[in-house]
């Protein structure tokens, strides 16, 4: 991210005067800071208080009442708003880190990717791995994503047909679960903050979701869940597999809550919205929540064995 004042010079060459702020969660708590300076510079502002999770869930609402919205903590998805004025965070860590990991790799050429936080620091993890012996491929990502970025929707900068392994640097075990079930490859995790590198595996994601899709099977109703969010609609893909079930019903929601869902009733769900809702939060909602794969393999239109990570196109 930009300094403040950095950002103060960029609104006036745009001769923003009127200004809506968005954070993400893990954020919000600048919120009051970046504001109240923005304020003494002279600019009027207003921050988005609603949840806000990544460059798909801009603050459309906020938006509409001022010159330019800053997002915060993410990069833009494809074409952007010229009036969306983006900030990402990037956070630093010694790429030294990464030679705790090439003993985990079995072939001396890899895949590399990371996420937004990291992605700035991708030529100098190449770097490393090339002093340990590996080399280390890289593609562009989907989404308006840089070179070797994924995002938890997409998967597109993994996809490297001339490797067998893949080394996922970043935080958490979704990202890296999601590179390993959206390409087949083998992959290793290395969180850089704690520097522990371990082998992805799947098995464990995958019965659980097989549970859930059986438990789906006695449903004789289903929530067609649409997001209204910017990045995250897909009511194409949900009006097209809902005209092949009668007893669905498309649901359009700006904010995928449990106890709407309970209220609505249904007895299992299909996500349209972001893909994370369905694993992420499956614990949180009332009834089963699939993905249109999954539902797709409910119906019989494919198989279990040849399962797919949800990812948004």
């Amino acid at each position: 991210m930009t300094g403040y004042s950095e950002l103060a010079g960029e609104l006036r060459r745009r001769n923003v005067r009127s200004i809506a702020l968005q954070f993400p969660e893990g954020m919000k708590r600048k919120a009051r800071e970046i504001a109240l300076f923005l304020r003494k510079e002279g600019f009027s502002v207003i921050v988005s208080a609603d949840p806000c999770y990544g460059a798909c869930d801009l603050a459309s609402d906020a938006l509409r009442l001022v010159d330019a919205l800053v997002h915060f903590g993410h990069t833009p998805l494809g074409d952007p708003d010229p009036k969306v004025i983006f900030e990402p965070v990037s956070v630093d860590f010694d790429p030294g880190v990464l030679k705790g990991a090439v003993h985990h790799f079995r072939k001396s050429t890899i895949g590399l990717v990371t996420t937004a936080q990291h992605v700035h620091l991708l030529p100098a993890m190449v770097r490393v791995l090339a002093d340990s012996g590996i080399g280390a491929v890289t593609r562009p990502g989907s989404r308006g994503c840089s070179e070797g970025q994924i995002l938890g929707c997409a998967f597109e900068a993994a996809r490297i047909p001339s490797v067998e392994e893949i080394l996922y640097v970043g935080t958490g075990i979704f990202h890296p679960l999601g590179v390993r079930l959206a390409t087949g490859k083998r992959v290793i995790a290395l969180d850089p903050l704690t520097g522990t590198a371990r082998e992805v595996d799947e098995d464990r994601f995958l019965r659980k979701r097989f549970a859930l899709i059986e438990k789906a099977r006695s449903a004789d109703a289903f929530g067609f869940i649409v997001s209204s969010k910017t990045g995250q609609n897909r009511l194409s893909l949900a009006r097209e597999m809902a005209s092949g079930c009668p007893n669905a019903v498309i649901l359009l929601m700006r904010e995928v809550d449990p106890g709407e869902l309970l209220n609505l009733g249904f007895p299992a769900y299909v996500n349209f919205a972001c893909p994370r809702l369905a694993y992420d939060d499956q614990p949180r909602f009332p009834a089963p929540v699939l993905t249109p794969q999954e539902f797709r393999i409910l119906t019989g239109e494919t198989d279990f064995s040849s399962y797919t990570i949800d990812e948004m196109q």
